[in-house]
């Protein structure tokens, strides 16, 4: 399915401070080949989207520091296909750039947005509901997001619940839920109407431009000034002053807790947002004792249940420890319980306020 008016969006501005170590400021983990198979996070993402659209309808959304990185990483795009963002707004922005700009080029565009550092295991049945998602979209006015069967209750995800009552494939969306306590997530689980929320969007050019217009009025006035100045010399400049007095919102919050026409595809497809080492953990095989363990010369000993990197060749010997998440990746050593995996983003910003960029 190569309809000339399909077209993918890839997010690709992030910096992954949940990876860290491994994940840098100057080399985040979507241009990382973290599960050693020869194609970055970035790449998967690419390769996976030519099932749906052709390559030069895929656009990704980076950093302007990034922009070098992503020319390598995908020689097959052009400089038109690279949306550069002058600073960090979050994903309503970087959303409403890419489709305001391809709603001028191809109003009739059906539009796919996908982040570029998600693990997907089934990549056919991914591509299945994908196209589920567009022929919906192409012929309703309606904002489809792919919800993920969950299979544990994690309360690193967002939640989306849907209508039971629906009998379609595509269900109408009730509420959202950002990241909630353990107890609330079993609850979740047990009612079996919430979904994890992927973060996968698919739309119409016209259905997303009709949302920013209600919901987000003057992030929408903003961009559709674009119109003379997309794919012309003049567009980074347009951009930059956007940017400068863009509201710093994310699309859940600004568009999809918002509108009424929002719909989700449960999905099922090995989904993981690759977002902590502990999501990591879960696709390496472990040795018998449960240790996941990346790098030529790790040794464990009476150890049980731990993720180890090792960069390069250097030895690493763990004695008697269990659950622990253990990192060695340039000038950075780090040693973690897998309980407290979500204090790492916290531990990033303390280390970047008390020691500087050297080591984030």
């Amino acid at each position: 399915m190569n309809n000339p008016h399909t077209y993918s969006v890839i997010m690709a501005g992030g910096i992954g401070s949940r990876f860290w170590p491994m994940s840098r400021t100057k080399y985040p983990k979507q241009f990382l080949d973290i599960l050693g198979i020869g194609r970055t996070l970035l790449q998967q993402t690419f390769d996976r989207l030519l099932h749906s659209c052709p390559a030069q309808n895929i656009y990704v959304v980076t950093n302007e520091e990034y922009r070098q990185l992503v020319l390598e990483q995908l020689p097959e795009i052009g400089e038109h296909q690279l949306l550069l963002e002058p600073a960090r707004r979050n994903t309503a922005p970087c959303i409403a750039y890419a489709c305001y700009k391809i709603s001028q080029k191809d109003p009739a565009a059906n539009i796919i947005i996908a982040s570029s550092d998600h693990f997907i295991q089934h990549e056919a049945e991914f591509t299945k509901c994908l196209h589920k998602a567009l022929d919906y979209c192409s012929t309703s006015d309606s904002l489809v997001t792919l919800g993920i069967k969950p299979s544990r209750p994690d309360t690193g995800y967002g939640y989306i619940q849907f209508d039971m009552d629906i009998h379609s494939e595509i269900k109408k969306v009730k509420t959202f839920t950002e990241k909630p306590s353990l107890e609330i997530a079993q609850e979740f689980i047990n009612s079996g109407d919430f979904l994890w929320n992927s973060g996968i969007f698919i739309w119409s050019a016209g259905s997303i431009v009709r949302a920013f217009e209600k919901h987000l009025p003057e992030m929408a006035l903003a961009f559709s000034e674009g119109s003379p100045y997309y794919f012309t010399d003049e567009e980074k400049g347009f951009v930059d002053r956007v940017y400068s007095t863009c509201q710093n919102i994310s699309i859940d919050y600004g568009i999809m807790e918002k509108a009424d026409n929002v719909h989700v595809l449960p999905s099922d497809f090995g989904w993981s947002d690759l977002g902590t080492w502990g999501s990591l953990y879960t696709h390496i095989s472990p040795d018998q004792n449960g240790n996941a363990l990346l790098g030529r010369n790790i040794k464990t000993y009476e150890s049980q249940d731990n993720l180890v990197y090792a960069e390069r060749n250097k030895l690493i010997v763990l004695q008697g420890v269990k659950d622990l998440i253990v990192v060695d990746k340039g000038n950075v050593l780090l040693i973690c319980h897998k309980d407290h995996e979500q204090e790492i983003k916290q531990i990033v910003t303390d280390i970047k306020m008390e020691k500087g960029e050297d080591f984030v």
